[in-house]
């Protein structure tokens, strides 16, 4: 499968052969534990992949990146594919309840050969990881997002969370709880949704 033609990061050959690796582990388990929709599999280049990689493109400092919800690994799995070409010494932390999506998501840091660790874990039963950057995808709105924020981010820490077409809303409603800069990217993969990045987070 090659990269679309407006994913800005260059994909080598070497982070495509993983991503394939990735995407066969995804199809192997899914019967037994969900990973992904039975529809979105059949597109799971697009719908999934893609989709996750196009934060990349959004050049994001950090030495520590935490993953909320993890579940099948995206978006951290796919970022953690390229940052080990791109920003080798960056660490991932995958958060997960799940005890048999945590499985899968070691078996696919063990066979990639990523710079990860998984907790099985509720996030906020987690002692503060102080990460640098922190994502979540398809978890809860970003009322509940920016609470895990505030527990887990390390100071001057980023959120990227990709919304889908209510996230205007979603704005509103977390700003009367919270304070905080934050800026849009449009969806490649989704006209209709966004990537928040948001930043200064302080509670009101």
């Amino acid at each position: 499968m090659n990269p679309p033609s407006w994913l800005s990061t260059d994909v080598s050959r070497e982070t495509l052969e993983r991503l394939s690796i990735y995407v066969d582990l995804i199809e192997k388990w899914n019967p037994k534990i969900n990973l992904v929709s039975k529809a979105s599999l059949i597109g799971i280049w697009d719908r999934h992949i893609w989709d996750s990689a196009q934060i990349q493109d959004i050049g994001i400092e950090g030495e520590l990146w935490a993953d909320f919800g993890s579940g099948g690994g995206m978006p951290a799995i796919i970022l953690a594919i390229f940052a080990k070409e791109i920003t080798p010494d960056r660490r991932f932390h995958l958060v997960e309840s799940d005890q048999r999506k945590c499985a899968f998501l070691r078996t696919a840091i063990r066979e990639i050969g990523l710079n990860a660790e998984v907790s099985a874990s509720r996030i906020e039963e987690l002692a503060p990881l102080k990460a640098n950057v922190v994502s979540a995808r398809a978890l809860t709105d970003l009322n509940g997002l920016l609470g895990f924020f505030e527990h887990h981010a390390a100071k001057g820490g980023v959120g990227l969370f990709p919304k889908g077409e209510t996230w205007e809303k979603e704005i509103e409603q977390a700003q009367e709880f919270w304070s905080f800069r934050y800026e849009e990217f449009s969806s490649k993969t989704n006209p209709s949704a966004a990537i928040l990045k948001i930043e200064e987070i302080v509670r009101v």
